[in-house]
């Protein structure tokens, strides 16, 4: 990522202040997410880990009203309903309902939470520092303290990368380079330019192609519940998020204007 803002001269040293944002988002955004996610993973299916992870937009719209003071409207509040019935739907897709809640979805779900909140930090820090820049920061930070926690977690990891299958490596660097450096720089610039009301909608395609992915390469089973989550998940983005309320003014302000 570096190499790549290198060449867009976006390279500098952060202030002090900056860097205090920084490491604050490393250890959410990067360490906490992808620590929390990795873990409940491994004891949870993709169909429902992919659906929690679509309430990021509406976590994210509940954090700026607990700490960035924004107002929570009715639109807002329906919102944040259908989502929690929509995450209420996916966990009960499994055989058991909720007393068979499985601990992976709550770490899919804390994994979330924590880039939620350190999406506040991002907006802080972003006010002066390219969004870019600020991700590859966050990123080498937070993958540092990743690296270790690997090291306490899994002892024999590095050992078994060495007799990793070329498909494994393969895999390994395309989720690196691709889906982790290109793909939050892509989002972070993309936010600038669209806006954060049309990036949240866009964001509820990470939630369809979970579902569809899970069924096409991993065989999973996707119930009805599943699929009436997914839709109550949507909603609740798009009118949580402010995403609605944002069109229909800017709509509202465009016809003012002709």
């Amino acid at each position: 990522m570096f190499i790549i803002l290198f060449f867009l001269k976006k390279v500098r040293l952060p202030s002090r202040q900056e860097w205090k944002y920084i490491l604050g988002g490393a250890i959410l955004n990067v360490t906490g997410h992808h620590l929390f996610l990795g873990i409940g993973l491994k004891v949870t299916s993709a169909v429902n880990g992919g659906l929690i992870l679509g309430m990021g937009p509406l976590l994210t719209a509940l954090m700026a009203i607990l700490f960035l003071g924004k107002r929570l409207t009715f639109v807002r509040t329906i919102g944040f309903i259908f989502g929690g019935i929509g995450v209420s739907l996916t966990v009960m897709a499994g055989s058991a309902g909720f007393s068979g809640m499985s601990i992976g979805d709550f770490y899919v779900f804390l994994s979330i939470l924590s880039q939620a909140i350190s999406f506040i930090i991002i907006s802080k820090a972003a006010k002066t520092l390219d969004p870019r820049l600020l991700t590859g920061y966050m990123l080498i930070f937070g993958s540092i303290l990743m690296f270790f926690i690997g090291l306490w977690k899994e002892p024999s990891g590095l050992t078994s990368l060495g007799s990793a299958s070329i498909g494994v490596w393969s895999v390994f660097f395309a989720s690196a380079i691709f889906a982790t450096a290109v793909g939050h720089m892509l989002y972070n610039y993309a936010i600038g330019k669209a806006g954060p009301a049309e990036a949240s909608i866009f964001l509820n395609l990470n939630t369809f192609l979970s579902i569809m992915f899970a069924a096409i390469f991993l065989g999973e089973h996707i119930t009805s519940s599943h699929l009436l989550g997914l839709i109550f998940i949507v909603s609740g983005v798009i009118f949580g998020s402010g995403a609605l309320e944002e069109l229909i003014l800017r709509n509202k302000m465009k016809r003012n204007a002709v």
